[in-house]
């Protein structure tokens, strides 16, 4: 059984994800995408690098490298105002930077809305991208995912995707140089998008 609850350690690479809890939507307008994004920079974007992300309607989807040892810690001790006794509170202090940016979002929903109760499923769920072929499909994985649940026919038409950024430069979110590297020339990384996608 998959552990989507493993540390996030620095200079590692991993998958990030979540969805609403139950029938609800993260996103009910378009506010709402770039608000959430805007959260994402201030929280995430001092402790990871994005490599890809995709967002639907009830659900998100992030590949983040985290950043070196020396700069998370950096962090802890701007966000503390202590340095960490040691290397391995950083973990947790990654994880919080995540909890806190996705808490910071739903609190922002629940007063706009004038809802109560969870807004997302559970916590930030996230997998390690270990295996150098993972690293490729899961970049295409969440590029498709918009086709995939039927939101549109082909990738370049759903605006909240980093695949419209690649192209685009619209968000300027993204890091690109590590995707481009492993696809050898943005020629190889469109082509690589090619691929037939199953819908749900």
């Amino acid at each position: 059984m998959q552990d989507y609850h493993i540390p996030l350690y620095p200079g590692g690479l991993y998958h990030i994800l979540n969805r609403a809890n139950g029938d609800e939507k993260i996103f009910k307008e378009e506010q709402n995408y770039f608000y959430f994004l805007t959260k994402y920079r201030q929280h995430i974007g001092p402790v990871a690098n994005t490599l890809a992300w995709c967002l639907l309607p009830n659900h998100y989807h992030f590949l983040v490298r985290i950043k070196p040892a020396e700069t998370i810690s950096e962090r802890f001790e701007v966000k503390k105002k202590k340095k960490p006794e040691d290397d391995t509170l950083l973990p947790g202090f990654i994880v919080q930077q995540f909890s806190n940016w996705q808490n910071g979002y739903a609190k922002a929903v629940n007063k706009m809305y004038r809802r109560r109760g969870s807004l997302f499923m559970d916590y930030i769920r996230r997998v390690e991208i270990d295996k150098d072929m993972q690293f490729g499909n899961t970049v295409f994985y969440i590029h498709k995912n918009p086709v995939h649940h039927g939101f549109g026919i082909n990738i370049g038409g759903w605006p909240w995707s980093s695949y419209k950024e690649y192209v685009t430069k619209q968000f300027g979110l993204v890091d690109s140089k590590e995707v481009i590297e492993w696809f050898g020339t943005m020629e190889n990384f469109l082509q690589f998008h090619q691929q037939p996608i199953l819908r749900t």
